[in-house]
């Protein structure tokens, strides 16, 4: 409880970027990269997917996790885990916030992910194993890593932080609605959020999965393959990765002296349907006011979409 002379209205910023792209490891190459209009899309080279017909995906090239994450941590979890926990530390770093900075309250510290897909990589793994061989090969791990809450409980284990956590799974827009739910826990007391997002749908079973989408882009030419806002568009092009922001109070970012990179000013969501592209404009249209309601702007405020 905080007595009434001590109450401030909280405000959620963001105070640190963790990026892990096929476009660049780490926020500044990233931004880089998006700024030179480098592209992040290539031909699929992942093992075992030559055969199937996405032939144009986002890879992450050049990660080495184990330079980023505990071996420890690495056997008992997916890829997607992965990028999560090494883009995690990039974000605590950005943010100044070191190991043990929470200053012996835990309690203080959450963390939300989204995730969509879930572990597939490691799945398969496993269930090839069982199918293969038999289930006494199957490691214990496989009843956690596949699950999309993965990278929620390994980020918080690995970091002693235990404040309120989450996750959410809707799909692309999970990670602006783990911001969303970062920036409300934020409001309701807690110092700072962990918040983010990672992906990582290019194992042959997920691909596998993905093909029962007829949006799905086949096309073999990069250059060719995602078009969106155009006439040549032919479908999406699946892609890999993770970010995690640093989201804090406002004023406790001001007593830690820490740079502000933006505020959480407002935010909302509808849902359609799959598939429904017109009836998507609707919801669009309302999920872009009522965010411009919450945050108290005016379309006219606006300098970027």
């Amino acid at each position: 409880m905080m007595s009434p002379g001590n109450r401030h209205t909280r405000s959620a910023v963001v105070t640190g970027i963790g990026v892990v792209a096929p476009n660049g490891v780490g926020a500044e190459t990233f931004w880089k990269s998006t700024v030179e209009g480098i592209s992040a899309l290539d031909s699929v080279t992942r093992e075992g997917c030559g055969h199937l017909p996405l032939r144009v995906a986002g890879e992450v090239r050049g990660f080495d996790a184990e330079s980023m994450v505990e071996q420890r941590f690495l056997v008992q979890t997916d890829r997607f885990s992965h990028f999560a926990m090494a883009a995690a530390d990039l974000a605590l770093a950005d943010a100044g916030i070191n190991e043990g900075a929470h200053g012996g309250t835990p309690y203080s510290v959450g963390v939300v992910t989204a995730a969509g897909s879930g572990g597939g990589e490691f799945g398969q793994r496993e269930l090839q194993r069982l199918w293969g061989q038999g289930p006494t090969y199957v490691g214990p791990y496989q009843s956690i890593a596949w699950f999309y809450a993965a990278s929620t409980g390994q980020i918080s284990i690995r970091g002693g932080f235990k404040g309120p956590c989450g996750v959410v799974a809707s799909d692309e827009a999970g990670g602006l609605d783990a911001v969303a739910h970062a920036a409300g826990a934020v409001r309701r007391g807690t110092d700072t959020i962990i918040v983010g997002a990672a992906e990582a749908p290019l194992a042959p079973y997920s691909i596998v999965c993905q093909l029962g989408y007829r949006e799905l882009s086949t096309c073999e030419d990069p250059e060719r393959a995602y078009r969106p806002f155009t006439p040549q568009a032919c479908g999406f092009v699946p892609g890999e990765g993770g970010a995690m922001l640093v989201v804090e109070d406002a004023e406790a970012a001001r007593r830690r002296g820490t740079p502000i990179r933006a505020t959480v000013a407002g935010h909302a969501a509808t849902f359609t349907g799959a598939s429904r592209w017109e009836q998507s404009r609707e919801g669009l249209a309302r999920a872009i006011d009522g965010a411009l309601q919450a945050a108290g702007c005016s379309p006219e405020e606006i300098d970027v979409v």
